[in-house]
């Protein structure tokens, strides 16, 4: 606390804003929410170990969903009889003092350490950031008792040009060539996506692609960033699992992405030639993992997206193909079948025919749609309803759409909150941000620690609409049964 207040006050250098959350998990949202918009990592402190469990399912999003945050937290302090400065003055100092307080976290992170001195904490806290902004980016934890925070050190600097993450990978020259001939000698070829959009540079980098092979289908299995314009006649929006258009394609072209499809729920045709482009394609935190892919690139996606563009482009059998049969055929098909889709929406999109009833899922979102102002930012954790929502927001412009993208309900009240912020940031103030929108169920709401959220939205003026999708009662938990049974 008094070196936060020490920088707090000084105003020729720069420090980080300090926000105050009554909720760990709130704060670790509201942290992901904000990094996930701008790519910037953030930081989030907690009290030892009893801290570091409210942050709760907040890591394991954090996680899954590759956020660079930040977790430093507190040791009880090790020495009792006061040897040094720090040492342990209250009852609660001997029950915190766990056997190994990484543990609880350390299997979510992709770096966990202890501060051991202040004489290097300036590296290891650099150390730490450097996971964190490194891909599969994610969350770090670093721990330090109270007698090394309450160490006296020589200031010192660093140059923080050398710390800098990973730069991104990029294909190897024959990986560039396989997948472009891939795609182009497909007659349903179809590229998946999970995380592309995370990055809003990889979007028009991915429309480049598929309108240089006219035919070529993108399907997002995630939703939870803008991977694709949902409007563009390339597009089959989002399906998590299952789609008719993996059982139907011959080239499947998979790009950062988790779980292209669920295997008891959709199989691909025998003979479909697969390629996997991921930063992390073996998945080193899922135990459990495959995709039956004949060509696997660890790589960056923005990056191997503009090789195969650049590729397309200097290759004369490659750079005409629109103007060519049957791609030019396969290219009117996909605007004639997107029409339908976008139709269909329409239709569901109809208000109730009997005012006693309840307005649908459908007919909300698009009136939603709307009335919110066009570059609306939607924050989404409506779960059961997700399809619905999707389908009537279409939203094309990256960075605009977001959800937790893990298992952990109760992300969207603090990372709305967190995307709000980041958006004023960006536009240079409190206020100067785009309108955010969140969209949740009744269930995951209350999981969000509301009261928690509307304390630092009044507090820190971050106002946001919340609009609740009442399931009247758990929607999910009844699903699951019957899939399995």
């Amino acid at each position: 606390m008094e070196a936060l207040a020490r920088g707090l006050s000084k105003k020729d250098t720069k420090f980080p804003r300090v926000i105050t959350c009554p909720h760990e998990m709130v704060a670790m949202s509201m942290a992901d929410g904000f990094a996930r918009l701008t790519g910037q990592p953030q930081c989030v402190l907690v009290h030892v170990d009893v801290g570091t469990q409210m942050l709760g399912c907040a890591v394991h999003n954090a996680s899954v969903a590759r956020c660079p945050v930040l977790i430093f937290a507190g040791l009880s302090p090790f020495t009792i009889e006061g040897e040094m400065r720090g040492s342990r003055t209250e009852y609660i100092h001997w029950l915190q003092d766990v056997p190994d307080q990484k543990a609880i976290v350390a299997q979510y992170c992709r770096y966990s350490a202890e501060i051991k001195t202040g004489k290097n904490i300036k590296q290891m806290v650099n150390r730490a950031l450097q996971f964190s902004t490194s891909d599969p980016k994610g969350p770090t934890y670093i721990v330090g008792a109270r007698e090394v925070m309450e160490e006296d050190i020589s200031p010192y600097h660093l140059d923080q040009s050398i710390w800098e993450g990973i730069e991104p990978a990029a294909l190897p020259p024959q990986g560039v060539e396989t997948v472009v001939n891939l795609l182009a000698e497909a007659e349903k070829g179809l590229v998946i996506v999970g995380y592309t959009g995370r990055n809003h540079a990889t979007v028009p980098e991915l429309v480049k692609l598929v309108e240089s092979i006219p035919g070529t289908r993108v399907l997002d299995t995630l939703g939870s960033d803008v991977c694709f314009p949902y409007t563009h006649r390339s597009s089959l929006g989002v399906r998590i699992g299952k789609d008719q258009s993996i059982r139907e394609a011959d080239a499947i072209l998979i790009i950062d992405c988790d779980v292209p499809w669920i295997p008891t729920q959709c199989s691909t045709r025998p003979d479909t030639k697969i390629v996997h482009i991921d930063v992390d394609p073996l998945k080193q935190n899922i135990p459990v993992h495959y995709v039956p892919a004949y060509r696997r690139y660890r790589a960056d996606s923005e990056t191997a997206l503009k090789q195969l563009n650049s590729y397309i482009s200097t290759h004369q059998k490659y750079s005409q193909l629109s103007t060519k049969e049957p791609y030019a055929s396969r290219w009117n098909k996909l605007a004639e079948e997107r029409r339908q889709v976008l139709d269909k929406a329409a239709i569901l999109a109809a208000p109730p025919q009997n005012d006693q009833l309840p307005p649908s899922t459908s007919y909300l979102c698009s009136q939603l749609r709307k009335q919110c102002p066009q570059d609306t930012i939607w924050t989404v954790e409506a779960v059961t309803n997700a399809m619905f929502v999707y389908e009537q927001l279409q939203v094309d412009e990256p960075g605009h759409l977001i959800n937790g993208g893990g298992g952990g309900l109760g992300w969207s009240g603090g990372g709305t909150i967190g995307v709000k912020l980041a958006s004023d940031w960006l536009a240079g103030g409190s206020g100067k941000g785009k309108f955010v929108c969140e969209l949740v169920g009744d269930g995951t709401y209350m999981f969000g620690s509301p009261s928690t959220v509307y304390w630092i939205a009044r507090r820190y003026s971050l106002p946001t609409l919340t609009v609740v999708l009442s399931n009247k009662g758990m929607t999910s938990p009844k699903i699951d049964p019957n899939q399995a049974h």
